[in-house]
């Protein structure tokens, strides 16, 4: 179409440069009849006509096939992944805080909420940040050889193996070959582990920690003759090892548990303050680990697939629940009826059972049953014990603390004195103001 239009012009052009003449035809010019003919002269196209035509060119070319699109599918994925970026949730970052939380601000780290997430090493006592944890057990459990070397193999055993199924397959190996000494005390041949065995090999030697358990209950290596072989390596269970020693030793390691640093609440009290719905809190509670993140991506994906169709309530509901499950810990203030705060860090998967027990230790009553509502008005249940997460308290909430109506109706009735304090005496004294 395009060269049609070109012909056009081309053709207008040409009759507008007057008649033509034939190559044999003498130059000369002619004579001028005697009345001579007035013909209008062929004007070229006006500014309206050319402006018109193109007009109807750059039409034509809308009008011309394209080359098939994207499908309608791909186009409504394409406008969701405009909306989410839009509203950050693509390229937005993965440490964004919740809706009830504000983000860190500029001034510095003296208006957080908390200073970070600490850890509590069991073994030493000692306060860790998050990327100390490991270094530190692994080097209290080491050192623990000194006093009591079963007990540090066997933490040595369930701590550094992190594949838990091949520990669990060790462990009930070991304690089969411990049976069988501890039933057949007679039977030499029980007393004797062949280190080239395929099973010990297999289930046994591939963990750490496993020599030296067997040395810290009794079994020495030794080189033991082998019918038409070379000798070969055993462990041989010395004389003075006690069968009923080892079968205590049998149940603290089928019993035992990884070593792991204990969550530091980071108990603080806090005067009456308005600030007490406002949470400033740190990157540690946002930041994600290299397969949460990939745990992340892939569930942002799959946002833009469901987003892509209609979605129930019902399923609208779960994804806000997986939406909460990202974080790790959770901040979490109890406003007492005379307006002093208690704060605490809990993981966010804990349940609302250790959150009473902590509220209990604080309390001058701590016999006295209470209520802990959330916000909205939500009653949480001590005896349905859900995790914050299902309960909206992560990654920060303010609970409301009251005590039981119906046993404060019986204490007046009975005209008991009420306590002056809900809190302890002796923790009035570490009140702080909340800034």
């Amino acid at each position: 179409m395009k060269k049609f239009f070109q012909e056009i012009k081309a053709d207008i052009k040409f009759k507008s440069a007057g008649p033509g003449q034939k190559l044999a035809e003498d130059k000369a010019p002619k004579e001028k009849p005697s009345q001579p003919v007035h013909k209008p002269a062929r004007q070229g196209p006006t500014d309206e006509a050319q402006m018109a035509a193109a007009a109807a060119l750059a039409r034509l070319q809308q009008q011309q096939p394209k080359s098939r699109g994207p499908t309608s599918q791909d186009s409504i994925r394409n406008q969701v992944k405009k909306e989410l970026r839009a509203e950050g949730a693509i390229t937005g970052s993965l440490e964004a805080p919740g809706p009830n939380v504000v983000s860190e601000p500029k001034e510095g780290p003296s208006h957080l909420a908390v200073s970070g997430v600490y850890f509590t090493c069991p073994l030493t006592g000692a306060t860790l940040k998050k990327d100390q944890r490991e270094a530190c057990i692994r080097e209290a459990i080491l050192s623990h050889f000194s006093t009591d070397p079963v007990a540090a193999s066997i933490m040595k055993i369930h701590t550094f193996n992190k594949d838990r199924e091949r520990v669990k397959l060790g462990v009930e190996t070991i304690a089969k070959y411990l049976d069988n000494i501890h039933l057949h005390p007679e039977e030499e041949k029980y007393r004797k582990i062949k280190l080239q065995n395929k099973v010990f090999q297999e289930r046994i030697n591939c963990l750490e920690g496993t020599c030296e358990f067997f040395e810290a209950i009794g079994f020495q290596k030794e080189l033991l003759p082998v019918p038409d072989q070379d000798p070969q390596e055993f462990y041989v269970l010395s004389e003075e090892a006690q069968p009923q020693s080892l079968e205590r030793h049998k149940q603290q390691l089928l019993n035992a548990e990884p070593v792991r640093a204990l969550l530091a609440r980071q108990r603080r009290l806090f005067r009456p303050s308005p600030l007490a719905a406002q949470f400033q809190l740190p990157g540690d509670f946002f930041s994600l680990t290299a397969e949460e993140i990939k745990r992340e991506q892939r569930l942002r994906s799959e946002a833009v697939e469901r987003l892509s169709v209609l979605r129930t309530k019902a399923m609208r509901e779960k994804d806000e629940q997986r939406d909460l499950r990202k974080y790790t810990y959770t901040l979490l203030r109890v406003r007492f009826p005379d307006g002093c705060l208690l704060q605490g860090t809990f993981y966010a998967r804990e349940r609302v059972a250790t959150l009473f027990s902590f509220v209990r230790e604080v309390l001058q009553n701590d016999w006295q049953p209470f209520d802990l509502l959330a916000s909205g008005g939500q009653k949480l249940s001590e005896e349905e014990n859900l995790p914050f997460t299902e309960c909206g308290l992560v990654p920060s909430a303010l609970l409301t603390f009251s005590w039981d109506a119906a046993v404060l109706e019986d204490i007046k009735a009975a005209g008991a004195q009420s306590a002056t304090s809900i809190l302890k005496p002796d923790l009035l004294e570490a009140l702080e103001q909340l800034v």
